[in-house]
């Protein structure tokens, strides 16, 4: 077994969990330490390009992944002020033989029981509950976990997936609260049959309206659909999955079409999230401790990545290790260096998305239609090969040419 201590993750959530699957699979002993007194994920639906299945064949989950993953035949594009499709990418066979993997949609829990099971089924790995992380020391040799408990944990190398307001961060990198975008995301599942029938598609489909967006697809096998509505409203403060009622949903959607009002009008149960994210940085790593997934590089969710990217990073993560089992801290630099620039690049185009794709309005709603509606498919795959060909250990090899399901790394 590398090492003779237990390497540390911070963090219970799918990217401390998927790291843990790929560093038990490389022989590592993992303990994940979750603050919370319960391992499972909130929230509700989330999107899975192609390097998500990379990713989940690298780290032995493929199979596991896509039995319950549903396989969705477009990513659409909508005008929520006329009604009408701007542009839609295909996600048939000939997107699956360009990346070597289908686009899917997931409910999150779904996809973080999948890695939770992985866990549990792996002597290498120990979940420990009610175990928050409030800081670390370390001698050069190993790393102590500090935890609100007043204990301690002593490893090898610690990990910090915390989440957006990782404490491992707080001390690692130290660069305070994070940046407020002033959007706000009202999240509602509903069971398929109140879902307006003319808008069932199979499909992950985006309206865009002038300071305001709505997503719908299906979940768990078509038994539910997942609404995701945001808005502009200058939101100064984070708040995440606050319970609110349907008025204040609808107050930022009254200028839109009435067929894409429909959808929110079926919504029940709301819940709001105030977007956040960080300004990108290169300093992951401190000795025997590096940053991974949302404490690394939080995004906002305009590019459908998040997860994706922290899966990405747990494929990188057990790759060095792996190279370098004796060897942590050179191990957890490479892995820094072959993530931070893509990462930077998705969170920072994840803004620029929101800018100019989503939330456009009047000459540069029309400037989007225009250039968006002109582009076929195969451009868009051209356009995106960038993102969805990697696994985490690079964007090249995972094309036409890929074998089997995607890459094994």
């Amino acid at each position: 077994m590398p090492g003779s201590s237990p390497i540390l993750i911070a963090g219970g959530g799918i990217g401390g969990l998927a790291a843990a699957v790929g560093l038990a699979a490389k022989n590592h002993h993992v303990i994940v330490l979750e603050k919370a007194a319960r391992l499972g994920e909130i929230g509700a639906g989330i999107q899975l390009g192609p390097n998500a299945f990379h990713a989940f064949d690298y780290l032995g989950v493929g199979d596991a992944a896509r039995a319950i993953a549903v396989y969705i035949d477009r990513l659409r594009l909508m005008d929520a002020m006329g009604g009408e499709e701007i542009t839609h990418i295909d996600l048939g066979e000939a997107f699956r033989k360009h990346f070597g993997n289908p686009y899917a949609v997931i409910h999150r829990g779904d996809l973080h029981g999948v890695f939770l099971k992985a866990c549990l089924a792996s002597p290498l790995v120990e979940l420990r509950t009610s175990c928050e992380v409030v800081g670390y020391a370390q001698d050069g040799a190993r790393v102590t976990a500090r935890l609100a408990s007043g204990g301690t944990v002593t490893g090898a190398a610690l990990i910090g997936a915390d989440g957006l307001w990782s404490n491992i961060r707080k001390q690692l990198v130290g660069d305070g609260p994070p940046r407020v975008s002033g959007h706000t995301t009202y999240r509602s599942v509903i069971p398929t049959e109140r879902m307006p029938e003319d808008l069932r598609w199979n499909a992950a489909t985006l309206w865009a309206g002038p300071k305001c967006h709505i997503v719908h697809y299906p979940l768990q096998g078509w038994k539910l659909f997942n609404l995701v509505v945001t808005y502009h409203n200058d939101a100064a403060e984070p708040v995440a999955g606050k319970p609110v009622a349907f008025d204040e949903v609808m107050r930022g959607f009254e200028h839109i079409h009435p067929r894409a009002q429909a959808i929110i009008r079926h919504g029940a149960d709301w819940k709001l999230w105030v977007l956040c994210d960080r300004e990108p940085v290169t300093n992951w790593v401190d000795g025997r401790v590096a940053l991974l997934g949302d404490a690394a590089h939080p995004m906002l969710q305009y590019f459908a990545q998040g997860a994706c990217m922290a899966m990405e990073d747990a494929v990188c993560l057990a790759h060095e290790l792996a190279a370098r089992p004796d060897d942590i801290e050179p191990a957890l630099e490479a892995y820094r260096a072959r993530r931070v620039l893509r990462t930077a690049r998705v969170q920072l185009q994840s803004r620029a998305i929101g800018e100019h794709i989503y939330h456009p309005a009047g000459a540069h709603a029309l400037l989007r239609n225009a250039i968006m509606s002109a582009k076929s498919s195969e451009q868009w795959y051209d356009i995106l090969g960038w993102l969805y060909g990697g696994n985490g250990l690079g964007e090249a090899g995972f094309g036409a040419s890929a074998q089997g399901h995607g890459a094994t790394g």
